[in-house]
């Protein structure tokens, strides 16, 4: 199995759909209710790459997962802390994916000097539910992400409601004089060999 992890491109877009579709139509991972157009995700793929990076996970060429950063909060205090976003195709799970694109996404971030990294993600508000496990969780405890909240019964879909966990990883120092945001592109990105 080849495994490359690369930047984003806007030919991704369809691909990147197709993965997204599952987790809008048959879970509560996305608390969208209709899968976004090909033509929003070529938007959603440009737009974050003129701040934050867009990764790729291909598998012997084929695109098998996503991740992506986005700003934690509009106002200038929040500069040094994003939220994380991975999806990885059903047949991809459980391969290290979302570890590779994970341990990229932290690399790139650190170089834009960024400090906090934040997911937000659903949780069931009650047990056995067959919309949504807490695999994400689990996934990002692995990762060393840590849990730092709890928003009761926020989010609706299904006939249902559902919970929304926040979860947090430091990866730079915090110091007295923060060196200021590196948007992703003003970087010169180079990937790990």
């Amino acid at each position: 199995m080849e495994v490359k992890i690369r930047i984003a491109k806007k030919d991704d877009a369809e691909y990147l759909q197709e993965i997204y579709s599952y987790y809008v139509a048959n879970t509560a991972v996305s608390f969208e209710y209709e899968v976004p157009s090909v033509q929003e995700f070529e938007r959603r793929i440009c737009t974050t790459l003129e701040n934050y990076p867009y990764l790729v996970a291909e598998v012997d060429g084929k695109i098998a997962g996503y991740a992506y950063a986005s700003r934690f909060g509009a106002r200038a205090a929040f500069d040094w802390s994003i939220e994380t976003s991975i999806y990885i195709g059903l047949n991809y799970h459980r391969l290290g994916l979302g570890k590779l694109l994970y341990e990229e996404l932290e690399r790139i971030l650190a170089s834009q000097n960024i400090t906090n990294l934040y997911a937000r993600i659903a949780d069931p508000a009650e047990d056995n539910d067959e919309h949504l496990s807490r695999d994400s969780q689990h996934f990002h405890e692995a990762q060393g992400y840590k849990l730092v909240g709890k928003m009761n019964r926020c989010g609706y879909k299904f006939d249902r409601w559902y919970n929304l966990i926040y979860m947090e990883k430091t990866i730079t120092e915090h110091k007295q004089t923060q060196a200021p945001f590196i948007p992703f592109k003003q970087l010169q990105y180079i990937p790990k060999s």
